[in-house]
């Protein structure tokens, strides 16, 4: 998600540059047509206004439900960082050190869940944006999204025994059964006497918990902003652009009589009206931009940083020292461009993402040549930069 202050003008031109060349070929037309004596083109301006105000309304209605949904979407994974937390150090304080294995095991589970989740997000839905060739150029030459990169497969081989992930990749909501295996293990470890009644009920609600987050971004995930609102904002927009220009054009060219500039102020209606019509059109695209938070836009929720941070916190409660696999020299080159949804390095090089790998002797070497504040600024950017 970008953090910055603000896009650049140069990123926003070209991201729109599309759009800007239909605004200036739609205005150029009938200007052109008005200048070579076709005057009977001419409409008022007065509907057309009218019309205009109508669309700014229902775009400004559209962002608001766009940034609705991007919103209650980083509430969900708010809610998911905090109860995975609470759901981590009751574990480990009701289990006693008898039961490492037992506590790493349904840690690494976790880590398989939120990987899973964060997999199921980032399918590819009809109405999404990502495949746009806008949205495509933007993230190929600033980002990478983590989940293109690598297959489920792979990652939750990091995570489960061979036996459990052939039967985990067995099932379509991969997610669910991960929650499912998570519970049987808790039922197991009370029947054990490893748990009492009021622990077991503990972590069970916290199991439930992190299910009704699940629940809530599947739910935004697979329910579109509704198509109905999304088609008449598109329509009524689209008449307006057309013929936006049709009506400023006796404005501007009465706009210089009497004047040297007489005859020549026609002209000025393609800058304008393209002006025009590019702030409304820009607008609605903004917020079409922002309405699946879940899609892997520079716009969106980063569920792959917020996953990476919950799994950081939960093994340093198991005590392990951890590195992410990219080199400290490659953490300090990044730019300093504020994606924490992205590794936003140069086109040329972006490194790999992979997750946490145990430390070295070699890593160990290359920590204590480099400054400390130096080096956790690094680590949080490789933890943080991908989406």
């Amino acid at each position: 998600m970008h953090i910055g202050k603000r896009y650049s003008p140069i990123e926003f031109i070209k991201w729109t540059r599309g759009d800007t060349y239909w605004m200036l070929l739609l205005s150029a037309i009938p200007t052109s047509l008005y200048a070579i004596g076709l005057t009977f083109l001419v409409l008022p301006w007065q509907p057309i206004a009218i019309m205009g105000t109508a669309v700014a309304f229902i775009v400004g209605f559209k962002n608001n439900a766009s940034y609705n949904r991007m919103w209650e979407a980083r509430q969900i994974y708010g809610a998911i960082v905090n109860d995975s937390r609470s759901f981590a150090y009751t574990l480990r304080d009701a289990l006693n050190q008898n039961n490492t294995e037992t506590i790493r095991r349904i840690f690494y589970r976790h880590f398989a869940w939120l990987t899973a989740l964060r997999f199921q997000l980032r399918e590819t839905r009809v109405w999404e944006n990502m495949l746009l060739k806008r949205n495509k150029e933007f993230q190929e030459a600033h980002y990478q999204i983590p989940e293109r990169m690598s297959t489920l497969d792979l990652e939750l081989k990091r995570y489960l025994s061979e036996q459990e992930l052939v039967y985990i990749l067995s099932k379509k909501n991969r997610a669910t059964q991960l929650s499912a295996k998570q519970s049987e293990e808790l039922a197991n470890l009370r029947r054990s006497g490893s748990l009492n009644d009021f622990q077991w009920t503990q972590l069970q609600e916290a199991l439930i918990r992190l299910t009704e987050g699940q629940g809530k971004a599947e739910r935004i995930k697979n329910f579109p902003y509704p198509r109905n609102f999304a088609s008449i904002a598109t329509y009524l927009l689209l008449i307006f652009v057309v013929l936006a220009p049709f009506g400023l054009l006796r404005e501007f060219e009465n706009l210089g009589s009497g004047t040297f500039l007489n005859g020549y102020t026609i002209w000025f209606n393609i800058p304008f009206s393209a002006v025009v019509t590019w702030a409304l059109h820009t607008l609605d695209t903004v917020g079409e931009a922002s309405v699946n938070p879940f899609e892997g836009s520079a716009n969106d929720v980063p569920i792959s940083q917020i996953s990476r941070m919950i799994e950081i916190d939960m093994r340093e409660m198991l005590d392990e020292t951890f590195l992410l696999s990219c080199s400290v020299r490659k953490c300090l080159r990044l730019q300093r461009r504020a994606f924490t949804t992205s590794l936003y390095n140069s086109a040329e090089e972006k490194p790999s993402l992979t997750f946490l790998t145990p430390i070295t002797r070699s890593h160990q070497s290359t920590l204590t040549a480099h400054n400390p504040r130096h080096f956790l600024l690094s680590l949080t950017m490789c933890a943080s930069k991908s989406i």
